[in-house]
């Protein structure tokens, strides 16, 4: 079974080969599935050079990464955002790891992992909310780990040293050791790895050079059990740790690679995660049940004292944590005959715990002869929030003749959460600070208190009819819906104590949901040499949530507004003109805007009518790879790839709650290219290359935050990074 985009000799032909995927819950050829879908195999990320979330968006069209910094990301696909940061609302593009959801409930913190003996990447772009769930608006990106392999003992490792701006060193160190138990029943896979990166941003307010610096380490380990030709088991546990030293976020007014905050800005994470995964073999059709129990502790510190012209000491330290419990089970049908089916249901619980703890500084409240406080913080903040999320779907094919046939799918799902305020207190501390005044501050209980349960149910669908004209190609058409849950503000009712003219945090937000028309064409021409995908498509997306934050004190809330339109092409072409040259080259082209709008939604949320998403009217790339011989044993390949992302604005233009007043924070990212080179050879068991990273060091400017709090708010390509790649296989 091929499922790699890898390429193949067939006497003295070259030919793309065929992918096979299981986006529809089902082994598929990737020609045949109604979806747009971009697949990566570990040979793929390996050549690549891709060990997390930064490479993956270059290599999907119409996709971008908002990546402020190490565990700081939200991927846009298709246009579907209002920024790229999406504070407490559930990111628009689902990721899960094999059957977890680790995006689910939208947060700042967002795990990288690291992508290293894995089956494959799957993105699939548009709504996947049939299969899929709430978290799935704009699309999934599916990390698929390689389960045990009972029949054969298996090794690899991996080493990657790197030098990034001529002076920070990077190490990563990879390993999977795979052991057969009991022949052809019992096998034991485990995977290990390290990243040691010194960073390339001075912290002019810490002091601290190269403060950006990251340490993560985890690893995996998989018990499959196959008792009979019909059962297997596998039992899994990881853990990831990954430990930012400090933001990767700058201020341009102190040069390109300068940062500012009073302390470290931290966005640390650290998963653990078991999953039990049961499949039975019937006559006709395979059951699969997962159950997943997940732990994720992460940091939000960051330095807040950008929110002020006046400088005062003003941070927020959050810390939280996850549990979460996922089950799945489904009945898929076998292949074959007019009728393809499945069905399932879907349990989702999640509780977080937050603490917040908004701090000054033991130096600034002496200088100010302000007292009163325990410590430095002048409020802390306890609460948690419990989700639900619980769906039955399925999904049927007919098959009118072996080339044309028609899917439907249908969920119907419920969601709730409630957030419960713990405790507390508050004080009067930042009225103090910003009127120079000293002396006690009176400190305030915040009592207990439970919220308001937001819910929604209904259902989500996905119609498609395909079409083979012709052996060697497909062609469809498809229409289908996403959602995401609803939101609860955390400070509901609160009036702003710096500004009490202000406006008042609402309620929440309800749901919001769009619909995805689609027509696309797959195809295989030239014997095997040239591989199509194309994908034309149109979303009207309403009720759209969005995140903003209120101006005098930079609280956090969401809200919804009336709706937006986005449409675009998506191209994928991959071409093998010699045996020895590989050319692909991806892209799309995306026109996305706000186009129904009222009065009272411009004026709370600060967008108008006519206005661009957060996203790239253009993103592409090109690839091209020769391979040659090297020696008599040994197979050598170069590679040069150029990516090309558009700009995009930042957020809306105008100020949540003063709809004539342009917001300060508004900006563009840069348009940027960037371009790799690899060469490398490839022996029996080992790999020898060396690669070089943004070849031409272009800096621009890919991410702007777009909350005032923060007074280093960009984020820019990494420097030129030059290296070397040993890999070992038996």
């Amino acid at each position: 079974m091929a499922q790699t985009a890898a390429t193949r000799t067939q006497g003295e032909a070259a030919v793309v080969e065929e992918v096979i995927v299981t986006a529809t819950r089902r082994e598929e050829r990737l020609q045949d599935v109604p979806l747009s879908i971009t697949t990566l195999s570990q040979e793929e990320l390996n050549r690549k050079g891709i060990v997390g979330y930064e490479g993956l968006a270059y290599e999907t069209p119409g996709v971008v990464l908002n990546r402020a910094s190490a565990n700081f990301n939200n991927f846009t696909a298709r246009g579907i955002s209002t920024n790229g940061y999406n504070a407490n609302l559930q990111s628009t593009v689902a990721i899960y790891i094999d059957e977890l959801p680790i995006s689910s409930n939208g947060n700042s913190t967002i795990l990288d992992p690291t992508l290293f003996d894995v089956e494959r990447i799957e993105f699939l772009r548009g709504p996947q909310g049939t299969l899929f769930g709430s978290g799935s608006l704009a699309g999934a990106l599916r990390i698929l780990t390689k389960k045990p392999n009972p029949a054969a003992f298996e090794a690899e490792a991996l080493v990657d040293f790197g030098m990034t701006d001529g002076d920070a060193m990077r190490q990563r160190y990879n390993a999977m050791v795979n052991i057969p138990l009991q022949e052809d029943k019992l096998a034991l896979r485990i995977v290990g790895f390290l990243r040691d990166e010194e960073g390339y941003i001075d912290n002019v307010g810490t002091g601290i050079e190269g403060s950006n610096a990251l340490e993560a380490w985890g690893g995996r380990a998989s018990l499959l059990w196959e008792p009979t030709d019909r059962l297997s088991v596998r039992l899994t546990a990881s853990h990831e740790d990954s430990e930012p030293k400090d933001a990767s976020l700058t201020s341009p007014s102190l040069g390109v690679d300068k940062r500012i905050s009073d302390r470290p800005d931290l966005f640390t994470g650290e998963m653990t995660n078991q999953n039990v995964t049961v499949e039975y073999q019937f006559e006709g059709a395979r059951l699969t049940s997962s159950s997943t129990w997940s732990e994720f502790n992460q940091t939000f510190y960051v330095d807040l004292a950008g929110t002020f012209a006046q400088a005062i000491a003003f941070a927020l330290d959050a810390d939280a944590y996850d549990d979460t419990f996922v089950q799945e089970m489904r009945l898929v049908s076998d292949p074959g005959g007019r009728f393809d089916w499945s069905v399932g249901g879907f349990y989702f619980e999640r509780r977080r715990d937050v603490d917040f703890g908004y701090r000054s500084r033991p130096d600034f409240l002496t200088a100010r002869g302000i007292t009163g406080l325990p410590d430095e913080y002048y409020q802390r903040l306890y609460n948690h929030t419990i989700a639900h999320e619980k769906a039955v779907f399925g999904e049927l094919t007919y098959r009118f003749t072996d080339d044309l046939w028609v899917t439907g799918g249908l969920r119907y799902g419920s969601i709730d959460a409630q957030a419960f305020t713990e405790g507390g207190y508050n004080s009067n501390y930042l009225t103090n600070a910003l009127t120079n005044r000293s002396g006690p501050l009176t400190i305030t209980p915040i009592v207990a208190a439970e919220g308001v349960k937001a819910k929604e149910k209904g259902p989500s669908y996905r119609l498609s009819l395909s079409w083979r004209p012709q052996p060697n190609m497909t062609v469809y058409g498809a229409v289908a819906t996403g959602f995401r849950a609803p939101v609860v503000n955390a400070f509901a009712g609160r009036v702003s104590l710096v500004d009490p003219t202000d406006l008042v945090i609402p309620p929440g937000a309800d749901s919001d949901n769009l619909i995805n028309y689609e027509v696309g064409l797959k195809g295989r021409w030239l014997d095997g040499r040239l591989n199509a995908n194309l994908a034309l498509y149109r979303i009207d997306w309403n009720d759209i949530q969005v995140q903003a934050n209120r101006v005098s004190d930079s609280v956090q809330f969401a809200t919804n507004i009336g709706g937006a339109i986005s449409q675009g092409l998506e191209f994928e072409l991959q071409a093998m003109p010699h045996p020895r040259w590989t050319v692909a080259l991806t892209g799309s082209i995306n026109d996305s805007e706000v186009d129904d709008l009222s009065p009272q939604e411009a004026a709370i949320s600060g967008a108008e009518e006519g206005v661009r998403l957060s996203g790239p009217q253009f993103q592409g790339s090109l690839v091209t790879s020769y391979r040659f011989p090297v020696f008599a044993t040994a197979e050598g390949n170069a590679s040069l790839s150029i990516q090309r992302v558009g700009s995009f604005p930042n957020t809306f233009p105008n100020t949540p709650g003063r709809p004539t007043v342009p917001i300060p924070t508004f900006d563009h990212t840069d348009a940027y290219t960037v371009v790799n080179a690899n060469v490398a050879a490839a022996f029996d068991h080992f790999t020898v290359g060396a690669y070089v990273e943004n070849l031409f060091d272009d800096r621009s400017v890919t991410y702007v935050h777009p909350e005032a709090f923060l007074a280093s708010r960009y984020a820019r390509v990494r420097p030129r990074t030059i290296g070397v790649r040993i890999g070992y296989v038996y």
